[in-house]
């Protein structure tokens, strides 16, 4: 339990963001409840003195933070030497913890909200003080349970078993939802954990800036014609966010050679991403961010823009003044929508900020009246030949849920997707998870950036780039990612690589960490994975045989990573589309250059991903059924992956009288 002396309050350091008002709904016997929660983790004779201030928090913010048990200043990852702990998953842990909250990532540090505007690591302070301690006294026969946000305590395992396992607002059926989640946040019984944030897996934008890389770039390949060899010079991509996951879009816009413009209308990020070199330009100009645009164009030369405005704005102006965007997405926090991850076109941050303490009923009005205006205007540019695409932040979603049926592909409902494709839906999915490759990370706990050197050329050494496009690209990405100044925060590497791919890299630095050439390697993925996710919006919107509605495949894949061993293991409600409309699942295992590792990599890494790809071709996906057959070919001996007949479409219309 935490100490019985009350600690100094802390005090806050200017120009750090602070999240908005969440808003307190709760009536007098909730509020009592709430306050009960909360003071479980401190001692009685602390509860008249601590009580009125969480009571103050909860009124104010919306829930209960416990700020004056955040410890003072930075929280910055340090080395895993620097960490106390009996076993070396519990010092790891720390350092992934810390660097999920440090002022460089998070996007609200004293809130404890790494990215996604709702995204907590937990969902207190004192929740936090007590995960660490329980992170140092973890040894390698127990098992640190942690439920949204709440660490249940230690448990009897073994060695070969997680030492921590996470779940983060799985809610019962009929209470998943935003309204019921909202109440259950306030009471501090429920943690949106969003993916990376409460698994303590998220390492900065990077985490998907080669996600959005290849996106880009198969979109231009698809979409635009640009060949296998090329890329986007020349060519303008448009969208807006720079938060904690959409802050990756210009960095990979200009990695991947395009021009491009991201509209944001929090100038405190825009000036985070311009000083850690992610975006170039910063404007409030509409005529000079176009103007910056079209001259980078002209030259053939790779540049990202920063509108300070809003994206409805920017896109009305260019209707108006009849420019040409080709490719166009949107990366506002759409899971939060009434929650301010959308700032609605009438509206200044600050307004929104105030409105949403002030009146948030009002606010929700105007965010469904932009949001109609939003999709008005991107009608309009499709029809001239943009590209559009939803980025998986739930933004058809929300536009559908703001009454405009007319984005829905069916014309009933959102069970068949909506008009425009989803990311994943035709680029992702089809080029990439159908294949098994996916989101695939590892950080060097050493904290030593020569580490990450050794393990960036180890991994070149494992990508044979004459057997796929994709493998060509990866070993291009890791190439080029010194000079492309990608790591911020701890020492960490980011790379959409397959099954195979993915064990012969972990086995290799595994081997590197037993021969003392490396310290040791925290190994994870997203959750926007093969296999981590069940979103119908998102990872699993190209599944077309009805299943997109159903969660078992990341229900799986958490139980088969918890029967394998790997080190942490963790499933969320939520995600990037929001409560009740994703469950979804990752990782994180421990190199300590250990025999144990090495058999666990053998089997829990192809079990990860493959496991996504056999759901995917039972959903006759045909590029995952390719990827099917050969895996059945190749590992037949110890595994056999169930195949579909496929049925012929003409034949069943004719008899069904279509």
């Amino acid at each position: 339990m935490l100490e019985n002396t009350q600690p100094e309050y802390p005090s806050f350091v200017e120009g750090i963001r602070r999240a908005p008002d969440r808003g307190y709904t709760l009536n007098s016997t909730q509020t009592v409840t709430a306050l009960k929660n909360a003071l479980r983790y401190i001692p009685t004779e602390l509860h008249e003195k601590i009580a009125p201030e969480f009571l103050e928090e909860l009124r104010t913010r919306g829930r209960i933070y416990g700020y004056r048990f955040r410890p003072q200043g930075d929280l910055k990852a340090k080395s895993i030497d620097e960490y106390p702990g009996k076993c070396i998953e519990g010092k790891a842990f720390q350092v992934m913890i810390d660097n999920n909250l440090c002022f460089d990532i998070a996007l609200y540090p004293y809130e404890l909200v790494t990215y996604g505007e709702t995204g907590q690591v937990c969902q207190n302070w004192m929740q936090y003080r007590l995960i660490k301690k329980y992170l140092q006294e973890l040894t390698q026969d127990q098992t640190l349970v942690v439920e949204s946000g709440h660490p249940l305590g230690l448990f009897k395992s073994r060695p070969d078993a997680p030492r921590v396992i996470i779940t983060n607002a799985l809610m019962v059926g009929m209470f998943d939802n935003q309204k019921d989640w909202h109440m259950a946040m306030q009471m501090g019984v429920a943690n949106y954990g969003q993916m990376t944030a409460g698994g303590w897996m998220y390492i900065g934008p990077q985490g998907i800036v080669h996600g959005t890389f290849n996106t880009l770039l198969n979109a231009g390949r698809l979409k635009l014609g640009i060949p296998q060899s090329g890329d986007l010079r020349g060519h303008l991509f448009v969208s807006s966010g720079l938060g904690g996951m959409s802050g990756a879009q210009p960095k990979a816009a200009e990695i991947a050679g395009a021009a491009c413009i991201i509209a944001e209308v929090d100038l405190s990020r825009i000036e985070t991403r311009h000083k850690q070199g992610w975006v170039k330009h910063i404007t409030a100009d509409m005529a000079e961010a176009f103007r910056l645009a079209h001259e980078a164009m002209k030259r053939g030369e790779p540049c990202s823009v920063a509108y300070h405005g809003n994206v409805v704005d920017l896109l009305e102006y260019a209707v108006k003044e009849n420019i040409c965007i080709e490719l166009l997405s949107d990366q506002t926090s759409c899971h939060a929508v009434y929650e301010g991850g959308y700032c609605p076109v009438d509206l200044t941050f600050d307004e929104r900020t105030a409105m949403l303490h002030q009146d948030p009923e009002h606010f929700c009005k105007l965010v469904d009246k932009s949001l109609r205006r939003h999709f008005d205007v991107i009608k309009q540019l499709v029809a001239k030949g943009t590209y559009f695409f939803d980025y998986g932040n739930s933004f058809m979603k929300a536009i559908y849920d703001a009454g405009v049926t007319e984005i829905s592909r069916n014309g009933e409902d959102e069970k068949d997707g909506f008009i425009w494709p989803s990311y994943v839906e035709d680029i992702m999915g089809p080029e990439l998870f159908d294949y098994g490759y996916g989101p695939f990370r590892w950080v060097c706990l050493s904290g030593k950036h020569e580490d990450l050197v050794k393990t960036d050329h180890a991994a070149m050494e494992c990508i044979d780039v004459n057997r796929r496009g994709q493998d060509l690209d990866n070993y291009n990405w890791l190439r080029d990612a010194e000079k492309n100044k990608l790591v911020v925060g701890t020492q960490a590497r980011i790379l959409y690589q397959d099954a195979e791919g993915r064990m012969r890299i972990a086995l290799r630095f595994n081997e590197m960490v037993r021969k003392g050439e490396v310290g040791p390697i925290m190994l994870g993925r997203d959750h926007h994975d093969v296999s981590g996710t069940d979103s119908p919006f998102r990872e699993t919107s190209n599944i077309k045989d009805g299943s997109n509605v159903m969660a078992d495949m990341a229900v799986q894949c958490f139980a088969g990573n918890c029967a394998r061993g790997m080190s942490l293991v963790a499933l969320h409600n939520g995600g990037g589309v929001g409560i009740g409309k994703a469950i979804n699942g990752g990782f994180g295992m421990v190199c300590d250059g250990s025999q144990r590792v090495d058999d666990t990599l053998r089997s829990a890494m192809l079990w990860d991903v493959m496991g996504g790809v056999a759901r995917r071709s039972w959903a006759r996906n045909e590029h995952a059924m390719d990827t099917s057959a050969d895996f059945n070919e190749t590992h037949g001996d110890v595994y056999h992956i169930t195949m579909p007949y496929v049925a012929d479409d003409e034949m069943l219309n004719k008899i069904v009288g279509k």
